[in-house]
């Protein structure tokens, strides 16, 4: 039948594209790393270190996620052509149904992880570190804030990763006036990398009394969360530590005693902080987590501007350069200035349906078509 032949010659021309993300996801090697780790993982004393063997094991998981995806894809694709097969020969009408949806699957899956071979950069695999900050403007940029921290929870949520509050700091009246929260998961850096910058919101506020149209600012900084085996340059005179107690809801424990740290580095001015954990030891690990993160992106930072000077490339980082607008009124658009790409459903941007965004991102910075 005419319609199961344009789909077995649309099903055999992803065949290239399967054979190139099986070399390119280096399927072959993540077996041979899945297979160490579970040697090492059955070896005796595995479980005395908890921290060491909890980082197998995600690790394990994460490797096994992926194999296991592509060896999905690679069924699925089969399946589907033994089921064309099926149906030409009992010239059987019912099954197209079933072959397109297949068909728009597989395709799905292919762009999918095309785009995770773009996550080539040397921290795209780790979790991300993300800190929001409201901009000028009090109360409404406060609870803008706090809307983008529920949007990328959401995100985090419906894509399979964890989000953990490290560090919060409630607004005045409503809202947070700035956050740090911990996005777990393969590949989380790599993704978020894309939504570091300034956010803007237009709608009607609701803390304004005479209805008007307001603009609101609110920026956020992405990091990769450092292994422990990443050495970081940090002379222990040059951090300064504070204590201070939680200034939100967390239990009694931790709004009792001064838990929580602030961490300052005193030749750059960096400052980190954590106060969600049960005890300052913790908390202090967390700082420190952060601030590691924070000086190795200062450190690359500074290098990608000296690069930038060669070239005569001006870099503008402050609050002017945002890099997506959400209109709530008079119209709905969110749109990213970088790439173009927008989403008339603000509901659903909202609610953490950002993978468009982030996807339009990652291509185009590999194009090298991103606008400045």
């Amino acid at each position: 039948m005419l319609e199961y032949d344009e789909y077995r010659l649309k099903l055999q021309g992803f065949e290239d594209s399967i054979n190139d993300l099986r070399d390119s996801l280096d399927i072959a090697g993540a077996e041979s790393e899945i297979t160490k780790l579970e040697e090492q993982s059955a070896q005796p004393g595995f479980w005395d270190d908890m921290d060491n063997s909890q980082k197998v094991l995600q690790k394990t998981k994460q490797l096994k996620d992926k194999v296991e995806a592509f060896n999905n894809l690679v069924s699925k694709w089969e399946d589907t052509l033994v089921l064309i097969d099926l149906a030409n020969e009992e010239n059987d009408e019912s099954m197209l149904p079933d072959v397109v949806s297949a068909t728009e699957e597989i395709e799905a899956d292919i762009d999918k992880m095309t785009l995770e071979t773009l996550l080539s950069g040397h921290y795209d695999k780790n979790n991300a570190i993300m800190t929001f900050h409201a901009g000028a403007g009090g109360t409404e940029a406060q609870d803008w804030c706090e809307m983008l921290i529920r949007m990328y929870q959401m995100w985090a949520q419906k894509n399979g990763y964890t989000a953990t509050v490290l560090d919060s700091l409630p607004g005045d009246e409503a809202g947070i006036k700035s956050c740090t929260i911990e996005i777990d998961g393969l590949n989380a850096y790599g993704y978020l990398k894309a939504e570091k910058g300034v956010h803007r919101l237009v709608r009607i506020s609701p803390f304004n009394s005479a209805g008007k149209r307001m603009t609101s600012f609110a920026s956020i900084e992405v990091m990769p969360e450092l292994d422990d085996n990443v050495e970081v340059d940090i002379r222990p005179e040059d951090i300064k530590m504070e204590a201070f107690r939680a200034s939100g809801a967390g239990g009694q424990h931790i709004n009792k005693t001064s838990s929580a740290v602030r961490l300052t580095h005193i030749p750059t001015g960096v400052v980190t902080s954590c106060q969600t954990q049960r005890s300052q030891h913790q908390n202090r690990d967390y700082a420190m987590k952060m601030l590691k993160a924070k000086l190795v992106e200062l450190a690359e930072q500074q290098q990608k501007e000296k690069i930038s000077d060669i070239k005569g490339e001006q870099m503008d980082n402050g609050w002017g350069s945002q890099i997506r607008s959400y209109v709530f009124q008079p119209y709905t658009m969110v749109k990213d200035l970088r790439t173009g790409f927008e989403m008339g459903n603000i509901g659903a941007v909202m609610d953490g349906d950002l993978n468009g965004f982030i996807n339009a991102y990652l291509k185009a910075a590999s194009l090298g078509t991103l606008k400045k």
